[in-house]
């Protein structure tokens, strides 16, 4: 398959080969991944895998990815939810919107959703997955809040409870500080 095949997503006006064309990307991509040769273009012989139809039209019965209107939840892996819930209500201020059973609460800070949920084994969805709390001084991830003035939102988070690894820090292109939720994991604010 030539490179001209995945780079001709929109339709092409210059002279040459696939002007005036257009090939879809996903179709294209779908060829990639299934390892056909042809091309994905109907009206070149191409885009029948395996006998059931072509790759054009089974990219097209899929599903856009994200669709509009998707939303992402972080999962945060806690040992005491009503510790946590009051944590994420009365300090980060974020709102709660929902508690099961004393084992998980949802949260909407900004445009996001947070789940507190408490730790556990393995399930049929996660088969080799144990959901923990992070370790005090180690951090595979944070979550960035983005704000206009991160001395305020320090002072502000700061006199509600947060506690701080240091005050803001200026870097030149960007001011900002780390927090720890009760169960370690780590908040940043960052000012850019």
């Amino acid at each position: 398959m030539s490179s001209e095949v995945i780079t001709s997503h929109a339709s092409t006006s210059s002279p040459g080969p696939g002007a005036n064309r257009s090939i879809d990307f996903t179709a294209a991509l779908l060829v990639v991944l299934e390892g056909d040769r042809r091309s994905p273009d109907p009206r070149e012989g191409g885009g029948n895998l395996h006998g059931s139809g072509s790759v054009t039209s089974m990219a097209r019965e899929m599903a856009p990815f994200p669709a509009p209107g998707t939303e992402l939840t972080h999962i945060l892996v806690v040992r005491d939810v009503e510790r946590s819930v009051a944590w994420y209500r009365d300090v980060l201020g974020a709102e709660l919107f929902r508690e099961y059973g004393g084992t998980s609460a949802v949260f909407r800070f900004g445009a996001a959703w947070l789940l507190l949920v408490t730790g556990g084994g393995p399930t049929e969805d996660k088969p080799d997955v144990t959901f923990e709390p992070p370790e005090a001084t180690r951090a595979s991830h944070s979550v960035t809040i983005r704000v206009e003035d991160c001395r305020s939102a320090y002072e502000t988070l700061t006199a509600r409870g947060a506690e701080f690894l240091t005050p803001p820090h200026d870097w030149g292109h960007e001011v900002r500080c780390f927090f720890r939720d009760p169960d370690g994991h780590l908040f940043e604010v960052s000012e850019a």
